[in-house]
């Protein structure tokens, strides 16, 4: 059977053929964003969004990806893991806690984040910022968090494994942030830590990384390895540390100890 040819005489690209480089196209987008909306996928890879939203439907229903319900961001399922190494670390969770994360918004109001740890800091993978109508900030996905400075980042040194945690105090040593120096004192890590792990979550309330806010995070730990944590940020002059403490950490325990996350 002889192939269609262009005028130039070259074998002409079928629209199958096409169709499913452009399907590759967006889904290795996907997987390097982390987390985006199709409209700024059909910005990046110069397709028309009509092309774009086709593609995502068609790859969401076989499971390689999937649309956030806290800010309509698409990314990478566990599936897309088997098509190479850059499947995102935060996907475990975060597609799980996402439902979670909604209802915890809806019944405390204020913004509620979930993050993973990468490389010396928590970076956020699921939100409620976009939906929350007490939040002042924007554009969260993919947010960096110190560890020594903020609830989430503090949550995790307490519930890590002790080896762990020394590798990431030795990692923020190297790194040497000049906001960090005050919190890498020995005597002040113990009792971090001790008093977080009595607790049983972690506080931001002194002005540290932000002098606006305040935050509260639990982690979530399965099996003894922590996945992630949960953390809800407010306004210091709009509520005291006592009341968020009253109001936010049961509800925010039980979501972190109902997500289901399987392996």
């Amino acid at each position: 059977m002889s192939k269609e040819r262009t005028r130039s005489g070259k074998p002409r690209r079928s629209e199958g053929v096409r169709a499913f480089k452009r399907g590759l196209d967006v889904l290795h987008e996907v997987n390097r964003s982390g987390g985006i909306r199709a409209g700024e996928v059909a910005r990046q890879l110069n397709l028309p969004r009509p092309t774009v939203y086709r593609l995502l439907e068609t790859l969401e229903e076989l499971g390689y990806v999937a649309r956030s319900a806290s800010d309509d961001r698409f990314r990478v399922t566990r599936r897309a893991s088997s098509l190479g190494d850059g499947h995102h670390p935060g996907m475990l969770i975060c597609q799980a806690a996402a439902p979670y994360l909604a209802e915890l918004s809806k019944r405390l109001v204020w913004p509620v984040d979930l993050s993973t740890y990468e490389n010396a800091a928590m970076v956020i993978q699921e939100t409620t910022h976009s939906r929350s109508p007490l939040s002042i900030d924007r554009g969260m996905i993919g947010k960096r968090l110190p560890m020594l400075r903020t609830s989430a980042g503090r949550a995790y040194l307490a519930a890590c494994p002790a080896a762990e945690r020394d590798v990431i105090l030795h990692h923020l040593r190297r790194i040497d942030d000049p906001e960090d120096r005050p919190f890498l004192d020995d005597s002040y890590l113990a009792r971090m830590v001790k008093e977080t792990m009595q607790r049983g979550y972690a506080v931001r309330s002194k002005g540290e990384f932000n002098a606006k806010t305040s935050s509260i995070a639990v982690p979530v730990v399965r099996a003894g390895v922590v996945l992630g944590c949960i953390s809800i940020i407010w306004i210091r002059s709009a509520l005291s540390l006592n009341e968020a403490v009253a109001g936010f950490v049961e509800p925010m325990q039980s979501a972190a100890t109902e997500i289901p996350v399987t392996s």
